[in-house]
């Protein structure tokens, strides 16, 4: 475990540049759900992470459905839920609700509650919504420990990268998640899974930088402050709590909670180990494809799966059943 590290200095500058002074003073609060809630207030962030990259989407596609142009929205409703109906959704954490708006597309719904902390988030959400003419989805902002949930009533609740933000998983799945479900209802993840804080082991990070070697220096510029990646460093600990005291708190007992509680149905890793933290900063560079682009994050792809033969993938899809 490490309190500080060189890439939290490097993420502080990078940070001021991307998105401004104002977002790092507020960190400097006390009040740690000030500081979570600062995290995801922007809603229309300019960064350079590696979700930004389309083919690191279609690897995604792969990894989890089995086929490049098909997403995980489809594949749950295509060949998990698709002969269910009338079906009732909670979305925790739910953030600008692309995914959601994108399930309440089929008909299978009756209902789909998005809960969010952020206001602003949610309103844009609502807009969207409304001109979709989206009647099902409703919204809500609000801390989901202080939301009222009918016991009973839901046959899916949903988390798209947000079950990673709650601290104790297995109290939370045991006491919260496990009563507000039906008798056969099911939990649906797109999680970091992680080390708790991102705290990658020595031979991960070996790894990193030996992947990131494979990217050539023109390729290797930070992006808005042109400072090279020449070498990854890893989290500190204490920028980890400061710019966000619910990241990763509990990560790395999402698996091992689920299992207890519930029986998997679908569980596939699709990395992220190697090529989010190689890509992180650098992404904007393979955004637009070319040949020599495409062979570089051919050959990061190939590290990664290789990583992952006799590694854990730090990223999962999952679909769950109450045991």
């Amino acid at each position: 475990m490490k309190i500080i590290t060189k890439d939290d200095f490097i993420d502080l500058f990078s940070k001021c540049k991307q998105r401004g002074v104002d977002y790092v003073l507020s960190k400097l609060t006390f009040n740690r759900l000030s500081r979570t809630k600062s995290s995801f207030n922007q809603s229309k962030i300019i960064h350079s992470n590696w979700w930004i990259i389309p083919l690191v989407r279609k690897r995604w596609n792969i990894l989890i459905t089995g086929k490049v142009d098909k997403t995980y929205e489809e594949y749950m409703m295509t060949e998990v839920f698709q002969n269910k109906k009338n079906l009732k959704l909670l979305s925790i954490g739910s953030g600008s609700c692309s995914h959601e708006i994108t399930l309440a597309k089929y008909d299978n719904f009756e209902e789909i509650v998005c809960v969010d902390l952020a206001q602003n988030r949610i309103n844009e959400a609502k807009e969207i919504a409304k001109k979709l003419c989206l009647k099902k989805i409703k919204f809500v902002c609000e801390d989901i420990f202080k939301y009222e949930i009918e016991e009973n009533y839901y046959d899916i609740i949903f988390f798209h990268q947000s079950l990673h933000h709650i601290k104790n998983v297995d109290h939370f799945l045991k006491t919260k998640v496990y009563g507000w479900l039906k008798l056969s209802g099911n939990v649906v993840i797109n999680e970091f899974v992680g080390e708790n804080r991102m705290q990658h082991s020595k031979n991960q990070i070996n790894a990193i930088n030996n992947a990131l070697e494979i990217i050539p220096l023109k390729y290797k510029r930070r992006f808005k402050t042109g400072h090279l990646k020449t070498k990854f460093y890893g989290s500190g600990i204490l920028r980890m709590v400061l710019a966000d005291p619910s990241e990763c708190v509990d990560s790395s007992n999402i698996i091992k909670s689920l299992h207890k509680h519930f029986s998997p149905i679908v569980e596939k890793g699709f990395g992220g180990n190697i090529i989010m933290n190689v890509l992180k900063d650098i992404s904007h560079h393979f955004v637009e494809n070319n040949n020599e682009k495409e062979k570089i994050l051919k050959k990061l792809f190939e590290f990664e799966d290789a990583y992952l033969k006799s590694n854990k993938s730090d990223f999962v899809f999952g679909i769950y059943q109450k045991k």
